[in-house]
């Protein structure tokens, strides 16, 4: 009996050996089960990064995978790649840059240095600086410092800040400091002005466009929902040639939508409401261009961002605004951008070789969920990179950061030149 079992035993192994090889070709063949090929040189989605070589195949092109919902892509990208490996990848707090393209606004307070414990600071004449900035600011090392409008709460300011208007050509030795500011590209100095506010680090008071003072009285409604036909949101009024030209070449490649005067494709302006009417700020008031923008932005899965003129820090509003707005900016402007936004949250339009390759890129990005989720990580795990410096030294903080330099100048005591 035993010599007859161990035959039958092995023949039976034989049998569910050979059942088990067929079943297991027939799955591969199918497409039920992939096998993975060493060596590959396209690496899934979600391990790549578009920020070193945007010419490459960063993205899936095999698998699209049409989107609409914000959320399911972060899912996505939450079981295949996580916050961990993004970490890895820039580190902690992000990868910080070594350049000096921001000014260290948070570093050890020199209270020693400072002269005065209260200073007062009178706006002149016109300025696009929002009424709601003028406040009684408590600031580093017990220094209180009021900046407002009027010379009523303000009679005997201690500095004087101009924007708009020229600065007084002299200044004596009892009078208030003369402060000039300018963020625009050009950055041009009064040349009376005895502190200079502008947008690069090199000049005396840096003031980013980062802050949120530049979004007030805005609707915050943003859509978790992305249109999948209209990929792009662009709106420009001022239709600058060069600006315009690029926009074109960009848009004719690109499903898109212009709410501006600039090759305007919806029919006309404010024609944002009538696309979302859940972006109306508040029914009883006649709506503004800018009290609907963010909610509109949201609704696209990329947003044109174009500066008017291509500057070293130039990095407006423009950029800000899509970020803020939930979308990824397409960004062409200020060469050292990077030093100013989170790590791996915009697609620098000047690392792409062709306007072709960039289009090519924005379409495959937005049928790959995972790839296109990575663009919010930053966001989602806390790794701003210099973003976090960008926004500490914008406008928002500017009062504070102002006014102790006029502390230090000993404001009306201070020498005249």
């Amino acid at each position: 009996m035993v010599s007859l079992a161990m035959p039958l035993k092995s023949i039976n192994s034989i049998s569910v050996a050979l059942m088990l090889g067929f079943v297991l070709v027939v799955l591969v063949f199918s497409g039920f089960l992939e096998i993975p090929i060493a060596n590959s040189s396209n690496p899934p989605s979600s391990t790549r990064f578009q920020d070193s070589s945007p010419d490459s195949d960063s993205v899936s092109k095999s698998k699209q995978d049409p989107f609409w919902d914000l959320f399911s892509a972060f899912r996505k990208w939450d079981s295949q790649v996580g916050c961990a490996q993004f970490r890895e990848k820039y580190g902690k707090n992000g990868s910080f840059s070594s350049s000096s393209s921001l000014q260290d606004v948070d570093g050890k307070a020199e209270c020693s240095a400072l002269k005065m414990d209260h200073v007062s600071v009178l706006v002149k004449g016109w300025t696009w600086i929002p009424d709601n900035l003028d406040n009684l600011y408590s600031c580093r090392c017990g220094l209180s410092c009021l900046w407002t409008k009027s010379s009523v709460l303000a009679d005997k300011p201690d500095a004087l800040l101009f924007e708009t208007t020229t600065t007084p050509f002299q200044r004596h030795q009892g009078e208030p400091l003369r402060v000039y500011m300018d963020l625009e590209a050009g950055r041009k100095r009064s040349g009376n002005e005895d502190i200079f506010i502008s947008y690069h680090a090199k000049d005396d008071v840096q003031s980013t466009y980062a802050g949120a003072l530049f979004h007030n009285n805005r609707n915050y409604h943003l859509s978790q929902h992305k249109n999948n036909d209209t990929l792009v949101y662009w709106s420009s009024s001022r239709c600058l040639p060069e600006r315009n030209h690029l926009a074109k070449r960009i848009l004719s490649l690109l499903p898109y939508h212009s709410f501006g005067k600039c090759l305007n494709n919806v029919g006309g302006l404010d024609m944002a409401l009538s696309l979302y009417p859940e972006c109306t700020k508040d029914a009883g008031e006649a709506p503004k261009w800018w009290d609907h923008l963010h909610c509109a932005m949201s609704n696209y899965k990329f947003v044109l961002a174009i500066e008017n003129t291509k500057t070293e820090s130039y990095v407006t509003e423009k950029l800000f605004y899509a970020l803020d707005s939930g979308a990824v900016p397409i960004y062409f402007g200020a060469p050292n951008v990077w030093d100013f936004v989170p790590p791996h949250s915009i697609i620098d339009g000047s690392k792409f070789s062709s306007i072709e390759k960039l289009a090519s890129y924005v379409k495959a990005l937005a049928n790959d969920p995972v790839a296109y989720a990575e663009y919010h990580a930053w966001r989602r795990c806390g790794v701003l990179g210099n973003y976090g410096r960008t926004r500490a030294a914008s406008l928002d903080t500017l009062p504070c950061r102002l006014c102790e330099v006029v502390s230090r100048k000993n404001g009306r005591n201070a020498r005249s030149l």
